[in-house]
């Protein structure tokens, strides 16, 4: 870089840096403008301003006030310098290009930048003021890259990327031959698993088929066999009818004698239907009379029923006149005791008015209860709705916490912890601000979180320092957490007024002050207005952005907000100008849930004071319900007293009333008596005049059952006819039924035999696929029956074992071979593809194999290099340092990285350089020594590192300026910008240095207007003087 000249560019109106070849020192105080140099070079070299860890919008690099700013950078080459323009432009955010002259695009500046070599994003060569402490966070892989990109030849990154590149495709050919070879052993062992079962389905499929044609021969030899057995019927058919002939030409004589006696039969048989009809209607008479001689039976036994309930009821009457008389004479006595008891009327009514009490005390407590009863279901409501919004509160309180977890784990454990020992601490303690804080308007959580650190945000706040001393003594050294931790001023400052009331500042559009946005324990507010000044940092709107000009200009005004940025106003000692600073306001990302913790503690106080009133309400009604149930016993006691004394006061009345009752019914009794002895003769006349009916009857019965005999002797003369009759022809039907019998069952096997033929041979016709004329069976089938057996016994059996043999195969199917054969047809495709992936396997490692020796060796030599520098840094400050390259596995090309151990004290051993485990002037030191390690092997043209010296003590400050000039000014090292606020007296200087003071103020010369060698003149005469 020869020129750097920028116009309306942050603080600077216009100015022009001539850098020198070698090391550069740009000095000047804070605030004057030496980081925007460093910020004009990045963003003039296409830079994101992410690098700058300032702005992210490039419109905010223009000096306010102004529409756009522009930097022009010029790059010296040996074939013609390289002058690029960038104009920024505020209102779009967008910048226009010049490249030597011509206009450009974004994309071709950023290609000519990275042909020179430059990488104003790679912290080894480009290390602005806000990068600084994360240099030190770089993974050591990062710090590889970093370094190869900076100083290694050019291809040695891209070397390393088609490694990884070949790496990453080796482990995924690996993978897929992994695959493919377990997938093939898979398909192979199932294969051959599977090769017995297909053995067996073949043996089983040639069993099935021997019994398919056994099951197509059966039905021929059963219609053949069924037809051979029609045609013997029907020969014994016709040999049957013929002997059936024969024998009845011999039964003739017999027959004729039937006749006969047929003949002598049929008047007898008239005759006797005569006498049939004769005796049926004296049957129906004498049945008659046999019904009145039992209704007579059952008239005498009546009339003897009748005479025997007369007697039992005259024994039964007798019997209650006795008890009627010993019960009116056992209520007698009774009423001679009753009569000499005192009147209860007196103590029913003493019992009636204790009743009444118990009533009334009753009614009242169902009232008290009844309204404590509402008063508790007024109080669990109540109770109800406070842990609603309690447990809304805990639900944002947890939303809270998990983005605390996922930003810092460390400080979430820390907080569990916290809360299950806060017993042990003396003072209050409270959870990590951001906790605790509740903002009263989300959209006002950006202003807070911008204005504190993260840092304090997740920093938990004592009342006590030796709580915190405790609690740091747990956390950071016992369990190793990396926790923040403060305790607040002694004397609170929450209440601190600030400089000058709101109220005077609403014209410009503030509106509150920071601490008027949120709210927050007493400490924590004491501590964050003592420590960031919360009291005293107003709030604006847009309004105060158009007007900001005039609000710098107010006195008191150090830190303000607008609605989307942030000013921080610095006065000046020597020229008492304000010069301003201004970022924008990233949104909020852990205040936007407010839980007020005082709401919370007042909800909980509530719930408890609702829960204790409940409860005491549960003991008066327990109470009271215990008195009524002793109310309630001594009303029951009292109602079966006031029962008892009732009852004795009606008994004498119920006993006269019973009495009178009893003799009453003795005297009906009495008067109701039977005559027995003129009843019983009365029953023996009626007895005698039905014994004499039945008399009468019997003889009529007599007369008619003469006939009957009649008929019986004629019934015995045709039986033996009969019987003769019936032996003729039982003779005749003997000699021909055997016969007939034979025909007839000969010509339904015909019948059957028949359909039986026709039925077998459809059967036959079916399983064989024949057409229904056929009759002959095909000549292919012909064939295979000829090997078969002819019968049906030796068919049967050979079917029988054909199907024993089929079923011993069990479990098998055809998916079983067609899986087979596709399987093996997977096994050829398979060996195919992975012979071709071991082959790319193969070409791929020795890609990587030669790749890898392009990069290793290069690498190796470059990193013993930069540690033959870096140690010598070292040694020559009485520490201790090493860089090698490191890698657990050689073949991980993407996990290679640089490590840088040091250490500053004899009696350490050396460690990794951390974010944690050094200071911060450890790892400015080991940051800058790592640097002029990098720059005699830089192959960048220039570098760039802003304010490393800040953190270190003078002793390393020296030494490390030393080292810097010594390596900087080499005529064989880049060009370097090395960018410092201060330096220590009595320094080393080197003429190939180049030291640019910068100056800001109201006084200063235009760039056009500055005399070197008169300001050189005048310095000499200020010093001869």
């Amino acid at each position: 870089v020869t020129i750097s000249n920028v116009r309306a560019y942050l603080t600077y109106d216009h100015s022009i840096v001539h850098p020198g070849p070698n090391l550069n020192m740009i000095v000047g105080a804070n605030g004057t403008g030496k980081s925007s140099i460093v910020c004009a070079i990045c963003l003039g070299l296409a830079g994101k301003t992410a690098i700058l860890g300032r702005g992210d919008k490039v419109g905010l690099y223009v000096k306010r006030g102004c529409n756009k700013g522009s930097v022009e950078i010029v790059l010296h080459k040996a074939k013609g310098n390289l002058v690029i323009n960038r104009e920024i432009h505020v209102e779009n955010n967008q910048s226009t290009w010049l490249l030597n002259g011509k206009h450009s695009s974004q994309k071709t500046v950023e290609e000519e930048v990275k042909a020179l070599q430059i990488q104003v994003s790679n912290l080894c060569q480009f290390l602005p003021q806000e990068k600084v402490g994360e240099f030190a966070k770089m993974t050591k892989i990062e710090l590889l890259e970093a370094t190869e990109k900076s100083v290694g030849p050019p291809e040695m990154y891209e070397f390393h990327c088609e490694l990884k590149t070949f790496r990453t495709k080796e482990r995924e050919l690996e993978n897929v031959c992994k695959e493919k070879a377990s997938a093939l052993e898979k398909f192979k062992q199932r294969n051959e698993r599977n090769k017995h079962d297909v053995e067996r389905y073949y043996e089983k499929k040639r069993h099935l088929d021997n019994i398919k044609m056994l099951e197509k021969k059966k039905p021929w030899v059963e219609y053949e066999t069924a037809r051979k057995e029609l045609e013997g019927v029907k020969k014994s058919r016709e040999d049957a009818k013929k002997q059936l002939k024969t024998v009845r030409e011999s039964q003739a004589p017999m027959l004729k004698k039937i006749q006969h006696i047929d003949s002598q039969l049929r008047p007898i048989e008239n005759q006797m239907k005569d006498k049939t009809v004769s005796i049926r209607e004296a049957s129906q008479k004498c049945k008659q009379k046999q019904d009145q001689l039992d209704r007579k039976h059952r008239e005498i036994e009546d009339i003897k029923q009748a005479f025997s309930l007369k007697q039992t009821e005259a024994a039964d009457r007798q019997k209650r006149i006795s008890n009627t008389r010993r019960m009116i004479d056992d209520l007698r006595a009774e009423l001679a005791n009753v009569g000499d008891q005192s009147d209860v009327t007196p103590r029913i009514n003493a019992v009636n008015a204790e009743l009444r009490r118990i009533q009334e005390e009753k009614a009242k407590m169902e009232g008290e209860k009844a309204d404590m009863r509402r008063e508790k279901d007024n109080l669990n409501g109540e109770c109800r709705l406070l842990k609603n919004r309690l447990r809304s509160l805990d639900d944002m309180m947890k939303i809270k916490e998990e983005k605390l977890r996922g930003r810092s784990k460390d400080t979430y454990a820390a907080v569990q912890w916290l809360r299950q020992n806060k017993h042990i601490f003396s003072g209050n303690v409270y959870e990590p601000m951001m906790l605790v804080i509740s903002v009263r308007n989300p959209n006002h959580a950006k202003y807070v979180e911008n204005h504190i650190p993260f840092n304090d945000l997740r920093a938990f706040v004592f009342q006590k320092r030796e709580d915190m001393e405790k609690f740091m003594m747990e956390v950071r050294d016992s369990q190793n957490l990396r926790v923040n931790s403060v305790f607040a001023p002694e004397e609170s400052c929450a209440t601190r007024a600030p400089s000058r009331p709101i109220e005077s500042l609403k014209r410009f559009g503030f509106f509150a002050y920071l601490r008027e946005l949120f709210d927050a324990p007493e400490e924590v507010m004491s501590y964050l207005c003592n420590q960031y000044k919360v009291h005293d940092v107003p709030v604006g709107t847009d309004q105060t952005k158009a007007m900001i000009k005039t609000v710098i200009e107010e006195p008191y005004l150090k830190v303000l907000y607008t609605a989307e940025e942030k000013y921080s106003l610095k006065k000046s000692f020597y020229s008492g100008k304000t010069s301003t600073s201004n970022s924008a306001v990233r949104p909020s990302q852990y205040l936007t849930m407010a839980v007020d913790a005082e709401e919370k503690c007042q909800l909980e106080e509530q719930i408890r004071t609702a829960e204790k009133s409940m409860q005491a309400i549960d003991v008066q009604m327990s109470t009271m319900q215990e008195r009524t149930a002793k109310l309630d016993h001594c009303d029951n006691e009292l109602r079966a007293q006031k029962k008892g004394l009732s009852e004795m006061k009606g008994k004498k009345r119920q006993l006269e009333q019973k009495i009178s009752t009893k003799q009453d019914s003795l005297r009906q009794m009495e008067q109701g008596g039977i005559d027995l002895q003129k009843a019983e003769e009365e029953t023996k006349a009626q007895i005698s005049a039905v014994n004499s009916q039945k008399v009468a009857i019997v003889a009529e019965f007599m007369a008619h059952m003469k006939l009957s005999m009649e008929k019986v002797y004629m019934a015995l003369e045709t039986v033996g006819m009969t019987a003769e009759k019936t032996k003729l022809e039982t003779d005749c039907r003997e000699g021909s039924a055997e016969l007939r019998q034979a025909c007839a069952m000969l010509e339904q096997r015909k019948a059957r035999l028949l359909e039986m033929c026709k039925g077998l041979m459809r059967r036959a016709r079916e399983i064989c696929n024949m057409d229904p004329g056929e009759s002959a069976v095909p000549p292919d089938l012909h064939t295979a029956f000829s090997q078969l057996p002819d019968t049906m016994d030796e068919i049967d059996a050979m079917l029988n074992e054909e199907r024993s043999r089929a079923e011993c195969f069990t479990g098998l199917s055809e998916n079983v071979v067609d899986e087979y054969n596709r399987r093996e047809q997977e096994i050829k495709n398979l060996e195919k593809e992975l012979d071709e992936k071991s082959n790319a396997l193969k070409t791929y490692r020795q890609n990587i194999s030669e790749a890898k020796e392009r990069w290793l060796n290069p690498l190796k030599q470059l990193v013993e290099q930069i540690n033959d520098k870096f140690s010598d840094f070292f040694r020559s400050m009485q520490c201790a340092g090493e860089v090698d390259l490191h890698s657990e596995n050689e073949e991980e090309y993407d996990k290679y990285g640089i490590r840088i151990r040091v250490k500053f004290r004899s009696s350490t051993q050396l460690h990794e350089l951390t974010a944690h485990h050094q200071s911060g002037g450890e790892r400015s030191v080991s940051t800058m020594l790592y640097l002029m390690a990098l720059q005699e092997l830089n192959r960048c043209p220039f570098r760039v590192v802003d304010e490393i010296n800040q953190g270190m003590d003078p002793v390393n400050e020296r030494r490390v300026f030393d080292i810097v000039v010594r390596t900087a000014c080499k005529e064989t090292t880049s060009q370097y910008f090395f960018i410092t606020p201060k330096l220590l007296q009595n320094l080393q200087y080197a003429d190939e240095m180049t030291v640019l003071c910068v100056h800001n103020g109201p006084h200063m010369l235009p760039p056009n207007k500055w005399d070197e060698k008169a300001f050189t003149r005048r310095c000499l005469r200020r010093k001869g003087k």
